[in-house]
């Protein structure tokens, strides 16, 4: 059995092979992931060794203390948090030996072609269309509010193809190759100027049948698992106390004394033990992935998130009164991911308000708790039973 002394031993072997100051970094990952400490509850010959994901820490403790390099998670998180465990739990040995590791080692990048103009809150009314000739599948569609996609070499994408059966069984699972033709990135700037978001469109992209995950119509269970792991990834990342969108505004109160009132002290308190307490609850919900996949509880982590960094950006915003007012970048870019304790103050005030919409809106999610986990009485939906291609639209 690999307990924690057999992985610190693991540990130091792998860098005495490849010491991190002599060794090329994507070099050194690969290594890593070759040695079963990529994430080491994944099966191995797969980045893992099979062990508890709490063993996860000593791997990292060590490789921290030695200088070792990561895989900068934030840059490739939809890869990480979202289509790894749609891999792992779906895709064939072949498509986890193919895309696994490329995808830790952030060798290439992912992102994720659910939401729609048409499907978003309701995400099981999309239209996009995946038809099916010989061995390959033919897309065409509109997919929106894709974070990273003018980056990606690789997208998860799910498409309807069979119109003909409710919404919620004619969707099919792919693997979508975002160098192929017919697949256009355009850039969607957003309230902060940047356009870390995009629209992509999709005129007969050819899907070989061999990048589809899971079974023909099988597509809504597979996202499901997708859906779940991205909330758990949005809300429920690990944070030291104060991290997070709680750090600046608490560092700004110690170190400026002139800009405080009773009634910012108040209401800070408040917040600062609402995110203490979303950040235990994340630690539980983190301890209970290692008895199996993510559940509705991820909703709830996700909710919380966004209602938290809105109304703590607004109190920072309010806690440096004219200064709060400043923005320090309106430039057009495309960033390659969200840096939200890197900017000022007025960038994230205004990049968290998206986050009561990405990663499933805050009433759907709102939903799902009430219903998946509280165990009430669903909504009525007079669609469940009628043909996508009878729907209204």
């Amino acid at each position: 059995m690999t307990d924690a002394a057999e992985l610190r031993r693991l540990t130091q072997e792998l860098l005495a092979a490849h010491p991190p100051e002599t060794t090329d970094r994507l070099d050194f990952l690969k290594a890593r992931f070759d040695a079963g400490l990529a994430w080491v509850h994944y099966p191995e010959g797969l980045g893992g060794l099979g062990v508890p994901r709490t063993l996860q820490a000593v791997v990292d403790a060590e490789l921290e203390a030695a200088g070792a390099p990561d895989n900068d998670p934030r840059r490739i998180g939809i890869g990480l948090g979202m289509a790894a465990p749609t891999i792992l739990g779906y895709g064939t040995e072949e498509q986890k030996r193919r895309y696994l590791r490329p995808l830790w080692a952030g060798e290439e990048v992912w992102c994720q072609l659910f939401s729609e103009p048409g499907a978003g809150s309701d995400l099981a009314a999309l239209g996009t269309r995946a038809v099916r000739e010989g061995d390959e599948w033919v897309v065409n569609g509109q997919k929106v509010w894709t974070s990273s996609a003018h980056v990606a070499r690789w997208a998860i994408l799910i498409a309807r193809t069979d119109p003909d059966v409710p919404k919620h069984r004619g969707i099919t699972y792919f693997i979508c190759d975002m160098t192929d033709p017919g697949v256009e990135v355009r850039p969607l700037r957003q309230i902060t100027g940047e356009a870390e978001f995009n629209e992509v469109f999709l005129t007969d992209v050819r899907i070989p049948d061999s990048r589809r995950l899971g079974d023909v119509g099988d597509g809504w269970r597979v996202a499901q698992t997708t859906l779940n792991n991205e909330r758990v990834a949005i809300g429920g990342m690990r944070l030291p106390r104060e991290g997070g969108m709680i750090g600046p505004v608490a560092g700004t109160w110690r170190e400026r004394p002139e800009l405080r009132t009773h009634d910012l002290h108040q209401r800070l308190l408040k917040l600062w033990v609402e995110a203490e307490v979303a950040r235990l609850t994340g630690e539980r919900l983190r301890q209970q992935l290692v008895a199996g996949q993510p559940g509705p509880e991820g909703a709830g982590m996700k909710l919380s998130f966004a209602r938290l960094n809105q109304e703590i950006s607004g109190l920072e915003v309010e806690l440096l009164g004219e200064e709060g007012l400043l923005y320090d970048d309106w430039t057009m870019r495309r960033p390659e991911l969200v840096d939200f304790t890197g900017r000022d103050a007025g960038y994230r005030y205004l990049r968290s308000k998206g986050n009561s919409i990405e990663g499933g809106t805050s009433e759907v999610l709102l939903n799902i708790v009430a219903e998946r986990v509280l165990g009430l009485p669903s909504e009525p939906r007079t669609d469940k039973d009628v043909a996508w291609k009878d729907l209204a639209r």
